[in-house]
C-alpha cells in the first residue's frame, strides 16, 4: 500500500510560479516530482505552437520564455485545449496522470481532464474544483509530490514564496483507486 502525498500551490503569475520552482531547485528538491499547469494566450501577432524532439519541447507564445525554461527542467510537457478552461500547458508528472485519467475514462462529475488527474492521485473533489477555478482565472498551479518528508520540505519552501493558496493532500493509494 503506497501513499500519494502532494502539496499544491496556486500562484497569480507565471513569474511567481517560476520563482517558486527555482527556490525548490535551490533547496535540492527533486524537480522531477514537480508539475505545473497554467493557461497561455496567443494573439494574431504571435505564433503559437510546439514540437517535441525526444524529451525536449519547444513553445512559442506570449509566455514562451517561461514555458521554455520549464521544459528543460520538468519531466514531460504538453499543450492541450481543455473544454471549460481553454488552452493550457502542463509540465511534469501531472501530464502522465492526466493521460492515465483519460485512458481510464475517469473524467466524470463535471471535472476536466486535469481535475480527473488530480482526483485520481488523491486530491479531494472540493480541492480539485478550487484548482480548476484557479486555472479559469489565469492562475498557475504548482504540484510537488513524493514521500511525506519530501512534501513537508516542499511545503516549507513554498510557504516562503507566498502563494495565493497552499494545500497539502495525503491519500492511501487503495483509497484513490476506490474513489475513481
Amino acid at each position: 500500500m503506497s501513499e500519494h502525498n502532494a502539496v499544491v500551490a496556486i500562484y497569480n503569475t507565471h513569474t511567481e510560479a517560476e520563482s517558486s520552482i527555482k527556490e525548490l531547485k535551490r533547496a535540492a528538491f527533486d524537480i522531477t516530482k514537480l508539475s505545473i499547469v497554467g493557461k497561455d494566450y496567443h494573439t494574431d501577432e504571435h505564433v503559437v505552437g510546439y514540437y517535441n524532439t525526444g524529451d525536449r519541447m519547444k513553445y512559442w507564445g506570449t509566455l514562451g520564455a517561461f514555458w521554455g525554461s520549464l521544459w528543460g527542467m520538468l519531466l514531460g510537457a504538453g499543450f492541450f485545449a481543455i473544454p471549460g478552461i481553454g488552452p493550457v500547458l502542463i509540465a511534469g508528472p501531472l501530464l502522465g496522470w492526466m493521460l492515465g485519467a483519460l485512458e481510464g475514462a475517469v473524467v466524470t462529475g463535471g471535472m476536466t481532464a486535469i481535475g480527473a488527474a488530480l482526483y485520481s492521485v488523491g486530491i479531494p473533489k472540493d480541492s480539485v474544483i478550487k484548482y480548476e477555478m484557479a486555472l479559469k482565472s489565469n492562475k498557475f498551479i504548482l504540484v510537488a509530490h513524493g514521500m511525506a518528508d519530501e512534501v513537508a520540505q516542499a511545503r516549507k519552501i513554498l510557504h516562503t514564496t507566498h502563494p495565493h493558496t497552499l494545500d497539502t493532500h495525503t491519500m492511501v493509494a487503495e483509497e484513490a483507486g476506490a474513489g475513481a
